[in-house]
């Protein structure tokens, strides 16, 4: 049950070089499932994963994620139905308004009482065989009843919806409609101010990077720039480079680079904190797309003063290699299940993306954590020992993706399991001198010893050899095969039962994953007791790619050690005449290790390939294709053309006639503006008259603006510049001036030359308006 019940998502970031974007599936309206953890799960032995079948799990309801209508339609600021909490479909049993039916609640009862059961058996003392193997079995399986246990009370604990009548209140009057209207903004949703308690309200939405793939972060930031309510877009880009500024710039949105990368992604969203300075701030992956209604389902909760964040579920859009399938499915519970159940205690936390914070909660606590790689999480628990809310909704509002290479689920195992031990370690939950209440100590305590699960198949994976080498049993030899499989089952076989009946399937990939990722949380346990620091690592990330063996060498040695041992229990039963409990057992644990280590072969053959082909100059990068905010018209541009300085009048006529045309519909565009900006119907109200007023005011001063800076621009040019194309136009008509002159009958007329070079002036500056 190594990897099955992680409560701790602690810095999730995702992605791959080797899919297609997360746009494209968005478009085809296919995603997945999401990643979380906690729920109970099972390793070698049998330890149980909780998942979701393929078929039904990669389906998301993405209503939310599309715009609603053609651009230009007229729509209403409040969109119709609301999507449906669940964040992903399943094929499970109608539940109505209810979180839990009472079939589940019987089967989790049940499910605990066979946990418990299985618990009597395995300490009864006349049952204990040989020291060694049975303290092994013990603590591992102590810390998989433990958490199964604290995940049923949480799931149990669940059901209670966050949405109170506050929170609808809100997010009825969030939009202002006759406001919108006024600024003549109801075409353009990502423009609609937002108001909280007749408050107006300002918020900032990141967009971490760190290196990776040019699209998909174009395809994050189309998605952030277009979210419904007015906002403002910032890039913090830590990778520090210049096609993402110059990406940033092209789609209008905020840039910032730091010139250190101190703190990691904590550093780096508190270094954009000291520069953004809205009210809220929502923070995204560069590989996580938010849909339209983000701003919508999240804001209106901090109606309530105290609430700190407000953060949504992690769904994956690119389960399609057994590594993402593994990885995503194991995260599910955990978002589906686990996290509701932890609002009834105030402990839902914050996963890292896709999250919105109060800005003066964070400011309390003096910014996001920089102690820890999991800066999310740690954050989320000086929050709460200040006396802060979280809320968590199981709406799907962003999708991501998931590690879809072993090394990339590698780093962000590690990661996470590095955070989860440095709160056991350095700041537990249990002390005294931690402000949180009970319920919060246990949920957060639960948190930080999770990651044992992922060490127990270590232990379990030896109690076979044992045996076979050492005729070391676990349990006495009175104990049948088919007793022991009775209280085995009524642990493990409810738990899959369970499984089957919430979330529609049992994951194999899961069961694999959670049986050989035992190095990995080891080395984080290692990596916190000894002080160790290791570098940050984004899992998205462009580069040059690893072989995946090189970071599963502990696996194939267990691979090779287990292989060996089947082969000497194979032969010892043979010339005994009976197949034994232990040599079944392990050949599971070896038939495991080998499927992984077969996927890990050819995602290595795949990537020599994709290298190969690279080599070749056979693949590129995805190109960038910049789309308009979904639900806003296209702005109109000035196209601004250079020509040649023309030679003839009739050209300079020709410019003249075409310039004043073109001035004469930029004045009645200013007009519509104005018509359009100021308000129409009388108003009673003395402030809202002072602030159309201060609009047609600011209108007026703008355009003079923009008038005096042409003329201005026009006289440095002509001065400064003589070999421009509006010296060469004043050039080209000097000529013209005195030949005239010249060609006219001499009657004492020098007052007419000196008119006709007048009008010549005239049409060359008319002609540096027009060349400019």
């Amino acid at each position: 049950m190594s990897r099955t019940m992680r409560d701790a998502p602690l810095s999730p970031e995702t992605g791959s070089a080797t899919t297609s974007s997360t746009a494209d599936r968005l478009a085809a309206g296919t995603t997945a499932t999401t990643p979380g953890t906690t729920a109970p799960g099972t390793t070698s032995t049998g330890a149980l994963v909780l998942d979701e079948r393929a078929d039904t799990a990669t389906t998301v309801d993405q209503r939310h994620l599309a715009p609603s209508g053609p651009v230009g339609q007229r729509r209403e600021p409040v969109p119709a139905p609301r999507p449906r909490a669940d964040h992903v479909s399943v094929a499970a049993r109608p539940e109505g308004g209810r979180a839990h039916s009472p079939v589940m609640v019987l089967l989790v009862l049940i499910a605990t009482l066979g946990i418990l059961l299985y618990a009597q058996f395995l300490l009864n003392p006349s049952n204990r065989g040989d020291i060694l193997p049975y303290a092994m079995i013990i603590v591992a399986e102590a810390i998989l009843v433990v958490q199964t246990l604290f995940a049923m009370w949480t799931i149990l604990s669940g059901g209670q919806d966050p949405r109170d009548f506050d929170f609808h209140a809100t997010q009825d009057t969030l939009y202002d409609e006759d406001e919108i209207d006024r600024l003549g903004l109801r075409g353009t949703p990502h423009l609609w101010p937002m108001r909280i308690a007749g408050e107006k309200i300002v918020a900032d939405v990141f967009i971490t990077v760190y290196g990776e793939e040019l699209a998909k972060i174009a395809t994050t930031v189309q998605a952030a720039l277009a979210l419904k309510g007015e906002h403002r877009t910032w890039v913090l880009d830590d990778g520090r480079s210049d096609e993402v500024r110059d990406l940033a710039a092209q789609l209008g949105a905020r840039y910032i680079r730091r010139l250190s990368s101190n703190g990691a992604k904590a550093g780096n969203v508190n270094h954009a904190l000291a520069i953004a300075k809205g009210d809220y701030f929502a923070i995204f992956d560069a590989d996580f797309v938010p849909g339209t209604d983000f701003l919508f389902e999240t804001v209106p909760f901090f109606v309530d003063e105290k609430v700190a964040f407000v953060q949504t579920p992690q769904t994956y859009g690119n389960l399609t290699s057994l590594v993402s399938r593994g990885a995503g499915y194991m995260q599910t519970v955990f978002y589906r299940f686990i996290q509701p159940g932890r609002n009834r205690f105030n402990a839902a936390f914050c996963v890292g993306t896709n999250v919105i914070f109060r800005r003066s909660a964070i400011d309390e606590i003096g910014g996001i954590d920089t102690d820890s790689k999991s800066e999310d999480v740690w954050t989320s628990l000086h929050l709460h020992e200040a006396g802060w809310k979280s809320i968590y909704i199981p709406m799907t509002l962003a999708v991501g993706d998931a590690p879809e290479t072993i090394e990339a689920y590698s780093k962000q195992q590690l990661r996470w399991a590095t955070g989860g031990f440095e709160i056991l370690f350095r700041h537990n939950p249990l002390s005294p001198r931690r402000t949180l209440t009970m319920d919060q100590r246990l949920q957060y305590f639960v948190t930080a010893t999770n990651y044992l699960t992922g060490i127990a198949p270590l232990l379990l994976l030896m109690v076979p050899p044992m045996e076979i080498f050492f005729d070391l049993r676990p349990m006495n030899l009175h104990i049948s095969v088919l007793q022991w499989f009775l209280f085995y089952a009524g642990f493990y076989l409810m738990q899959i039962v369970l499984a089957f009946y919430t979330l529609g399937s049992f994951r194999w990939e899961v069961l694999m994953l959670a049986t050989v990722s035992f190095p990995i949380y080891v080395k984080a346990l290692w990596n916190v007791i000894s002080g160790k620091d290791e570098a940050w690592s984004v899992t998205g990330r462009k580069g040059k790619v690893s072989s995946p063996f090189n970071f599963i060498i502990p696996q194939v040695l267990f691979w090779l050690f287990l292989t060996l041992t089947s082969c000497v229990a194979l032969v010892r039963d043979a010339d005994n005449g009976v197949l034994t409990l232990a040599t079944v057992w392990n050949l599971l644990n070896t038939f495991i290790l080998s499927a992984f280590l077969v996927a890990a072969w050819r995602e290595g053959r795949t990537l020599k390939r994709f290298a190969k082909a690279e080599q070749r100059g056979e693949v590129t990068d995805a190109p960038v294709v910049l789309t308009a905010p979904p639900g806003s018209a296209p702005a109109s541009r000035r196209t601004q053309v250079s020509r040649p300085a023309p030679r003839t009048g009739e050209e300079i006529l020709a410019l003249q006639q075409a310039d004043e045309a073109e001035q004469a519909a930029a004045k009645e565009a200013d007009l519509a503006t104005a018509h359009r900006l100021a308000d129409r119907t009388p108003s009673d109200d003395p402030e809202q008259t002072a602030r159309d007023q201060a609009r047609q005011a600011e209108l007026a001063a703008s355009r003079a603006f923009a008038h005096a800076h042409e003329r201005d621009a026009l006289a440095h040019a002509a001065e400064h510049d003589p070999d421009s194309l509006v010296g060469a136009a004043r050039r080209a008509d000097r000529p013209s001036g005195r030949r005239a002159s010249d060609a006219a009958p001499d009657h004492g007329d020098a007052p007419d030359n000196g008119a006709r070079a007048d009008d010549s002036g005239a049409r060359a500056d008319q002609q540096e308006r027009v060349t400019s």
